[in-house]
């Protein structure tokens, strides 16, 4: 396992990545002073995100459904617990943003090569009424 993200796994049988960038930010408020630097007050915790960049090959390693379940779970709108293979916890994320690229065709249409960048963004840990449903309509099972 590389990562879990609620109840889906990426790995190699399912979908893994080659890339993961993390975005931390903070937010400081900003006054002016007469003649020196304006004087900066921390005032909180800013947006935190992760982009995983991949590139799926069906026949090798990974399913293409893989996708179609996170797009699912993106659908709900609900925040996914992310636990790395190392089993350290950073908390709650929701989708923001899948895209994917296919190439490589065969003669039925189906791609022999699918990139995939997947963006997810961290939400408050204690909002537990915002955690995904562990049943997603109209999925196979992985």
């Amino acid at each position: 396992m590389m990562l879990a993200l609620g109840l889906f796994v990426f790995s190699l049988p399912t979908l893994s990545y080659q890339e993961l960038q993390r975005q931390t930010s903070w937010r400081f408020a900003e006054t002016p002073v007469l003649n020196v630097r304006p004087r900066q007050q921390f005032i909180g915790l800013g947006s935190d995100t992760i982009a995983l960049k991949g590139e799926l090959r069906p026949e090798i390693a990974g399913k293409a459904i893989s996708l179609s379940y996170l797009r699912s779970m993106a659908d709900t709108g609900k925040a996914w617990t992310l636990i790395d293979g190392a089993g350290r916890f950073y908390g709650l994320w929701i989708i923001t943003e899948l895209n994917e690229t296919k190439s490589i065709f065969l003669s039925n249409g189906q791609a022999k090569k699918i990139d995939f960048d997947l963006n997810l963004k961290r939400v408050d840990d204690n909002r537990v009424d915002l955690l995904g449903d562990l049943i997603l309509e109209g999925i196979e099972e992985l």
